[in-house]
């Protein structure tokens, strides 16, 4: 992708913000490392604060980026698909340095321990109180995937989270896992927890029987006299990447003629910025950027792609810019627009990673973490064992975290291979750090959480490998259904990512001997969107399973060895971090 001037000199910019040498910094005051990290001159009109994923993580934690986030084709060393020093290179970065830290799985273990923890929404409301001080009219726009990813929130039935989030000042927000909860209690927080202060937004979300809008499509908000639409997207494939009776009487999808439709609408309206609050995914949003006009910007999620400057995208109307704001809590983007005649003349993109020991937790915030964690504090704290290693979920193909649940299925059910979703939410803990139930529960907390034992003939096994493998490597994006490849326990094999649909799977192998296609084997799962999964006799909750391993595992869990497959043809693919 080539950058014309003023998009280079933005990129430089954002690394002359983002490129501080923080090693002073974690010894300064936190006044002074304040000062120096988040002060941002205002500039234009219009500010628009962006956060995405954050998947109910009210605590500040660790969370490592990926090592392996491959881009093919056309996409091949492009944005996102950059990791490593490869994704610092693309973005003017300094390695060595605590953004370089907040974005690359480069000597992780090292550089958390230098820098500390990162998000936490009393340090994330300290940021957003003061972004918005110095921004008067800046909105906050909440990109989903917020109700989801915790203990507490699964417990009080997302309550923690829509408080939290009524007080850091969310003006308006889309969703993907709140569809989770079901369609009742999602209308309810809208109704009655968000009326007249939180807009939820969803263009592409409609009844079953009439096509009627489920959510407001955009809102438009008035910021310095300049009027602004930001449109919803909410996750398009949520009925088939999630449970469908979970949201039975609504449809989803990526619907790029009725986005045009809406953007035209919201022109017509008045709206002289129109922005997109998205949860398609960066891909998905670089191709809808190309094929709708008159957005002039897309905060996008779902992918968790900490991208620190906005992708320029050319279609028929202009230039679309394209941002993904990572997960976890970890970023708060801060675009800021300079509107001149009735369009966009300008703008500044930073994405601010969110230490927490450089900054001061808001204590009214801190007040209500702490009360809504109250009645739970014992459960969540219970000791479970201690890791010998570095657990991890984030990235195409397997994490620590996931194979330690995989092991634990194949232990506890007596199954010779188990999958386990390829789920980008979890957080990470360092060698030495002890096991707790609420740190276990952030990569279990779903509200399908099921457990399963299938005999699954070899055949049956490729198929779901392949075709999970071509949601996540078909060349058109808009087939691409969310999430990262499945991870796997007990069964080895080969993948080439470049091969056409069905062929991508090769040499499956059960300790060391070839899967026979017609042969039956024990596979352990969990997260069946099925809706009878959960009444099958003996079934249990993934939890329980995976505490009942670790309690067995004598006090401490070894470092996993992960079951990752070989890679063909990628070698030198710079999404893919080398050793």
């Amino acid at each position: 992708m080539s950058l014309s001037k003023r998009d280079f000199l933005q990129v430089l910019s954002c690394a002359a913000v983002a490129g501080l040498p923080l090693a002073r910094e974690a010894e300064a005051a936190t006044d002074k490392a304040e000062g120096r990290l988040y002060d941002l001159p205002p500039f234009g009109n219009v500010s628009l604060l962006h956060m995405t994923d954050c998947h109910a993580q009210l605590q500040p934690i660790y969370f490592r980026e990926p090592s392996v986030n491959l881009g093919l084709g056309s996409m091949r060393g492009q944005l996102p698909h950059l990791v490593g020093d490869s994704l610092l290179k693309a973005a003017g970065l300094r390695p060595g340095t605590a953004v370089a830290h907040a974005l690359t799985a480069l000597d992780f273990e090292t550089a958390a321990r230098r820098y500390g923890r990162v998000g936490g929404f009393a340090h994330l409301s300290t940021l957003v109180k003061r972004l918005k001080a110095s921004r008067p009219g800046a909105l906050l726009l909440d990109g989903g995937d917020t109700w989801q990813g915790s203990a507490t929130s699964l417990w009080t039935n997302a309550q923690d989270m829509v408080d939290a989030c009524k007080l850091l000042g969310v003006d308006v927000m889309t969703g993907h896992w709140e569809f989770t909860y079901g369609m009742e209690r999602v209308k309810e927080i809208i109704e009655k927890d968000f009326a007249g202060k939180v807009d939820f937004v969803a263009q592409n979300v409609k009844t079953t029987d009439f096509g009627d809008p489920v959510f407001k499509p955009y809102t438009l908000k008035t910021i310095n006299g300049v009027q602004v639409a930001i449109v919803g997207q909410a996750f398009p494939y949520t009925p088939i990447a999630n449970p469908r009776y979970m949201v039975a009487d609504w449809e989803f999808g990526i619907q790029d003629a009725n986005m045009q439709t809406v953007v035209d609408e919201a022109r017509a309206a008045g709206a002289q910025v129109v922005c997109v609050l998205s949860h398609n995914g960066m891909d998905v949003d670089l191709k809808m950027a190309s094929r709708v006009r008159g957005i002039d910007a897309i905060f996008g999620g779902h992918t968790h792609d900490g991208v620190p400057l906005a992708v320029p995208v050319k279609n028929a109307g202009g230039t679309t810019l394209v941002t993904n704001a990572g997960s976890n809590g970890k970023f708060l983007g801060v675009m800021d627009f300079d509107v001149k005649g009735g369009r966009v003349a300008d703008f500044r993109y930073r994405l601010l990673p969110v230490f927490a020991n450089q900054l001061r937790p808001d204590p009214e915030m801190q007040a209500l973490i702490t009360k809504v964690r109250a009645p739970y504090e014992a459960r969540l704290a219970e000791k479970l064992a201690v890791t010998d290693g570095l657990l991890y979920r984030r990235g195409n193909f397997n994490g620590s975290w996931d194979q330690l649940i995989c092991d634990a299925l194949m232990d506890t059910q007596g199954a010779e291979i188990a999958f386990s979703p390829g789920f980008r939410w979890g957080t990470s803990l360092l060698p030495g750090d002890t096991i707790t139930r609420e740190l276990l529960m952030d990569q279990l907390a779903i509200t399908y959480p099921y457990a399963t034992l299938t005999e699954m003939t070899g055949a049956t096994i490729k198929t779901v490998l392949e075709d999970v493998a071509d949601n996540l490597f078909n060349p058109d994006p808009y087939y691409q259904q969310g999430g990262d490849m499945v991870r796997v326990g007990g069964l080895s094999y080969t993948m080439t990512p470049t091969e056409s649909m069905g062929r991508r799977v090769s040499e499956m192998r059960l300790n060391g001997k070839p899967i026979e296609a017609g042969k039956r084997y024990k596979v352990a799962g969990w997260a069946p969107v099925a809706e009878d999964a959960k009444n099958a006799p003996g079934v249990k909750p993934v939890w329980d399973h995976v505490e009942t391993w670790l309690r067995a595992q004598d006090g401490r869990v070894k470092p996993r060895t992960i079951n990752t497959p070989s890679l063909v043809g990628m070698q030198g693919n710079p999404g893919l971090l080398a050793g």
